[in-house]
Formats: structure tokens, sequence, C-alpha cells
């Protein structure tokens, strides 16, 4: 840490630590520094506790050698500093000091924390009592824990919940929880206060693209560990909606929307479960060597920069059609569309159609490696045809998001998006499936557990973005 970066001294006083005096500075840039040591409150200390006439610090710290030298990092890891103010009134000054300087963070006080208990490998009360209750526990931070007990239960949890008494909403889930959240804040009557509710996600189910993409965003590793410090040290970005209109039926996406091969193998590979994260892999194999083409069409309103793509598309009725399906709901009825826009448009037949929000489908999957949080776009990503052993190839590229680079593939960033999807070329009576969120919007005729109820009816959609409408607790850089 550069010391000329410190401030003014806020307070300096000697103090004792293992048995011997030692002066001891808190400064205005909000570092508190000894001899041996010099941390920050905002990125090392968490919180600290008065324990009789001592002063406990809670502090993260790089593990392994040279922890004190840029440049040299290790996994983070707890640690406690304790040191012993030489009066009372010296005892009070710190106390007083220390507070006042992590109060001006804007630190969350106080969490609803939603846990889903049977999500991926059920893995997600080991990691809350493991990995996040103790660094909560160390930043003093109070939270209340609610299990969810069936599916759309927190959706149900936060369109009720009495917000007033928290600072954020954290999801100690997979990309679910944060999805339901995310539906029941926009459809609430005070939607447009609710969503403004700080949220936080901790990497706990079979897919985690949104924690992997916010603590990539600054080169951290997904880990439950770095995620509960991002939300402990407050800092927060705005996250782009995406409303999913059919009829007078909507649905709000903050990840990904596909049909087509991605959305056959994450909804289909469920069959095998049993085989842990190695089902999706195993049944890409089969799908790429049994591959389908599905026919539909899309529309869209490009992004500046990629107003070429696709071909012209003639408007027609669908302007007065669409408008016409508005009426007075519950919540946020999504953002105005205006079908003039949607001038361009692609025919199939297709492979696969996928939109992308954030940077990462999955802690493997890079899958729009030039998507923002907030840029107020969706990312693109066609493919209408390909070899099958090129397709292999480029599905083995996503990990590192070289797949957009492929000749086979289209990649470009949309402001709004309509689907039309169509049957299998090769037969048909057999439709798709559409994919939101690793959850399945609407299921066509033939396809795996088509005779489930979805909430819409496979056909044709529209989808448009809301800039920045959601707030998330992020990384600091």
């Amino acid at each position: 840490m550069d010391p000329t970066d410190a401030g003014a001294p806020l307070l300096s006083d000697p103090v004792q630590i293992s048995g011997n005096v030692v002066p001891m500075t808190l400064t205005t840039g909000g570092k508190l520094r000894w001899p041996d040591r010099c941390l920050s409150i905002a990125k090392d200390v968490l919180g600290f506790t008065v324990e009789g006439s001592r002063i406990k610090i809670n502090a993260v710290i790089e593990s392994g050698p040279g922890i004190c030298c840029p440049g040299n990092v290790g996994a983070p890891m707890r640690k406690t500093f304790t040191f012993e103010p030489l009066s009372e009134d010296s005892l009070r000054l710190w106390n007083q000091r220390l507070q006042s300087v992590i109060d001006s963070l804007g630190r969350p006080k106080k969490l609803f924390v939603l846990l889903n208990p049977y999500g991926g490998s059920r893995s997600a009360p080991k990691v809350f009592s493991d990995d996040v209750k103790p660094l909560l526990d160390d930043a003093n931070i109070h939270y209340t824990l609610q299990e969810t007990k069936y599916r759309l239960h927190a959706k149900e949890v936060a369109h009720s919940l009495d917000l007033m008494g928290y600072d954020g909403v954290l999801c100690v889930s997979g990309d679910g929880i944060l999805v339901e959240v995310v539906n029941g804040l926009l459809e609430r009557e005070d939607w447009s206060s609710a969503i403004k509710m700080p949220l936080g996600v901790i990497p706990a189910g079979t897919s985690n693209g949104m924690a992997k993409s916010l603590l990539d965003s600054v080169g951290e590793s997904c880990t439950a560990f770095n995620a509960t410090l991002a939300i402990i040290r407050g800092h927060k970005i705005s996250l782009d909606v995406a409303t999913v209109l059919q009829g007078q039926k909507k649905y709000f996406s903050v990840l990904m929307l596909a049909w087509g091969l991605i959305a056959d193998i994450d909804i289909e590979s469920e069959k095998y479960r049993w085989m842990g994260s190695a089902r999706m892999d195993f049944y890409a194999i089969q799908r790429i060597f049994c591959l389908r083409k599905y026919h539909g069409c899309i529309k869209f309103v490009a992004a500046p920069g990629f107003e070429n793509f696709g071909e012209p598309n003639e408007l027609g009725g669908e302007i007065d059609e669409l408008n016409s399906n508005w009426v007075m709901q519950d919540g946020y009825c999504g953002p105005t569309f205006d079908m003039k826009g949607f001038n361009r448009k692609i025919e199939g037949p297709f492979v696969s159609i996928w939109l992308h929000n954030v940077p990462w489908g999955g802690e493997d999957v890079l899958a729009a490696p030039d998507a923002k949080f907030s840029d107020g776009y969706l990312d693109l990503i066609v493919m209408k045809d390909c070899p099958k052993i090129s397709l292999a190839t480029l599905m083995g590229e996503m990990n590192k998001g070289g797949h957009v680079r492929s000749p086979h593939v289209l990649y470009l960033k949309v402001k709004a998006f309509a689907l039309e999807p169509g049957p299998q070329a090769d037969d048909p009576n057999k439709e798709g499936i559409i994919d939101v969120d690793g959850e399945v919007l609407a299921r066509g005729k033939g396809t795996y557990k088509c005779d489930q109820k979805t909430l819409m009816t496979y056909d044709k959609l529209h989808i448009k973005v809301d800039q920045g409408l959601a707030t998330v607790f992020s990384p600091i850089n």
C-alpha cells in the first residue's frame, strides 16, 4: 500500500500489541497502520469487536509468503489482529473512529438470506455455514435466513417481504434463486423502489453464471468466500433486466435465453442428472452427432455498429398486434415495444439461438465475452449451420469464449429481439424448447417432458432490455 494515499491522521495513539507498545494510526484515507502492517479499512477490514480493554480487528489478508508485497497475491484468508489502547479514553476514541470509518463505506448492516438446500449437489447449507456465515459474523452483519421449500418459493418471499428492514437480499444458490427474486420484486405494487434493493449472489448451485461473471470481471475466482467479501464490502453496480413478453404473459430475465442446441443440452440433459456436472458434456456429444435444426425467424433492433447483420425486415400488422396485448397489470409491465424498430431479421433453419445478458453462462462457459452488466443490450449468438466436427471443436472453445470467433457463428448486440420458433427441419411433428435463465419457458410438441405446463407457449415472443434496472453487489476492482 502506498503511504502517500493514506491521508491525514484521523487518530494516532500508542497501543499495546503482543506485549509491546507501538504507534498506531488511523487515517482519513481509511488506512490502519502500525509498524508491522497497513490495512485498508475498505478492502481488508471486515469489522471489529471490543472485548474488555482490547479491540479485535477482523480482517481478510492474502495467504502465503509476501502478503505485504504488491504482486504476490495468494488466496484470501481470515485473520484477527488484536491491540489494546492504553487508557479508557483511548479505547473509546478508537471504537468511535473505527466505526465511523466503516459506516462511511455504505456497507450492508442487515441482509435477508435465501438459501436453496436442494439445488445442484445440495451443498448450499454447507457453503453458508463454512464460508458465508463466518465472514458475515466477522463483519457484524445481522441476517435473517430463509430456506426455500419448493420451486418459486423465493419469488413468493421476494414478492411479500418487508424490505424496509434490510440492506440487501442474498441468494445462496445457483442462478435460479436470483432470477426468482428479480421476478418477485418486479411483480410487487412498489416494484420501482423494490427493484433498487441490492442483490447478492453466492455460488452454491449447478450453474453459477452471475457469480462467475461478477467475480471474473475483476479477475477473482468464483468462490463463495470471494462472493461474500464482495457483498460485505458493499460495492454495487447496475444490472440490465430483459422483459420476455408473449401476449399478456411476461417474465423477467437477467441471464440468458436459448433455443435450439444450447437449450436442448441444458434441459434434456436433466435425465442424466445422476452424472453430476458431466451430464452436460455427455449429452452435448449426443446432440452434436444427432444434430437438430429448427425452422423459424428472428427479428431484432441492432445496437450501433451491428446494423448490417441480417436482412431488412418488412414491417406489417404485427405492430398493432403487439401493442394491443398491453393491459394494466400489477407490478412492472416491462418497457414499451415499438416494432417499427425491428428492422433486421434472419431466417432459419437454425442450429442454435442464444441471447446473453452477462458474459458467463456457467462457471466453465464464457458464452458472450463482450457482454456488459448495464450497457442496455443483449449479446446475440446465432448459429445457422455448422459441420459436426467443426461444431464439436467450437463447443470445446466455449470455456474461453473462442466460439464467437468461428465463421459459423454470428455475434452481435441487440436492444430488442423477437423469436418466431418453428418445428424441427427433419421432423415437422416435433418442435423445440425455449430456455430462459436455466428454466423451461416453453416446450413445443414432441419435446422432452412436453406434457408439463409452462409459463408460455411455443410461439412468437418478444424481448427488450431495461438498462440498469436492477442492482447487484459487485467486487471492488
